[in-house]
């Protein structure tokens, strides 16, 4: 008996765990109320209220449209719980209130940037641990997909990317890594928790340069004056590249073992500009080029290695499909310029896991 209540308390504050971590992601409001739900046995408990306002609430940076997000989340919890004939805990009322009179509900505001701590549970998550989570990554994005902001967004593949390269750690320490199209710069996190000797992250847009160097600073990962960068342990770059304007000489200095791209094959349009690049990248000492491991989202091959049969650079490029043709036009281009392309998916199961994968 005292064997199973405590099995049921570990599962408990396992699944309050998750409800704090996918409110810190910003999940939707649907799934966290889930969580919310689960982590009562079925309804949204005054337990459950209290560890909303004490351990996700009042964590909460704050400012913008953050106050939006606890807003609607207050809103749903307590609709929740007053459809239910529940008691709704006074001080849930008076924080639902505060949101309500804040500034911080004005519709301009709406452009801002939010922040997210995106948390990585490891693979021994469900067993009891003090810790169960191996990474938190902190990260400001766009709420606004579009007027040219894609690049400040948090994409799917971003996510997958990064969980692979948790999930074998091997592949990339000690090895220079090279990434294209960086974005929020999230890839970039974890290839340093993972002992890169070098990350350099690029992206072709000056606004997404900006917030992905606020990025890093954040995770305490940038630094701008190069001596420092040189005595650092962190030896993260963020870069500006324009892939339509890039040439062998702005490529050359950079020492790359691995190349990495999320969320990449976009725009059909974009391909040959792309390819140009990965060949570029991706050409040996001896001219020779090497090989692309493409993957969507899914599972990940346990035959892959950090460098191709010839030793050389090797890139790993993880991608949603979402038009056919233009990865169609991707893998053409790719075979005409010689690139061999694997597809690494669906061999062995990624260890590591964000909340996303939870809910």
């Amino acid at each position: 008996m005292a064997a199973a209540a405590a099995a049921a308390g570990d599962s408990g504050e396992r699944l309050l765990l998750h409800l704090e971590l996918a409110f810190l992601a910003l999940e939707p409001p649907a799934c966290v109320l889930t969580l919310a739900r689960k982590a009562g046995g079925g309804s949204v408990t005054p337990h459950v209220q209290i560890f909303i306002l004490e351990n996700c609430i009042g964590t909460n940076v704050g400012g913008g449209p953050d106050c939006t997000y606890v807003k609607t989340i207050l809103k749903k919890v307590i609709a929740e719980v007053e459809s239910s004939s529940d008691i709704v805990i006074d001080e849930l009322y008076e924080e639902f209130g505060r949101c309500m009179s804040s500034r911080a509900n004005n519709s301009e505001l709406s452009m801002a940037k939010i922040y997210k701590e995106i948390s990585f549970l490891s693979p021994a998550y469900d067993n009891v641990s003090s810790n169960p989570v191996s990474l938190v990554a902190r990260l400001l994005c766009s709420t606004n997909m579009l007027e040219g902001d894609t690049g400040c967004c948090l994409w799917p593949s971003s996510l997958f990317l990064s969980e692979f390269i948790l999930s074998f750690p091997h592949l990339f320490a000690k090895k220079c890594c090279f990434e294209l199209g960086s974005g929020v710069g999230l890839v970039g996190v974890c290839l340093n928790h993972v002992g890169a000797s070098k990350v350099i992250l690029t992206d072709g847009d000056a606004s997404t340069l900006t917030n992905m160097k606020a990025n890093m600073e954040m995770n305490n990962l940038y630094i701008e004056d190069f001596q420092l960068v040189k005595e650092s342990k962190n030896k993260v770059e963020c870069k500006y590249l324009s892939w339509e304007e890039a040439c062998e000489s702005d490529l050359r200095d950079y020492q790359r073992d691995i190349v990495l791209g999320a969320d990449i094959i976009y725009n059909p349009s974009c391909v040959p500009h792309l390819v140009r690049v990965l060949c570029m990248l991706l050409r040996g000492d001896d001219g020779r080029r090497e090989s692309v491991n493409a993957a969507t989202n899914g599972e990940i091959g346990d035959e892959v290695s950090g460098t191709t049969a010839a030793g050389g650079p090797v890139a790993y490029i993880a991608t949603v499909i979402r038009n056919a043709d233009t990865f169609n036009c991707f893998a053409k281009a790719a075979a005409d310029a010689k690139l061999s392309v694997v597809d690494i998916t669906s061999s062995a199961a990624v260890q590591f896991s964000s909340l996303h994968d939870l809910i």
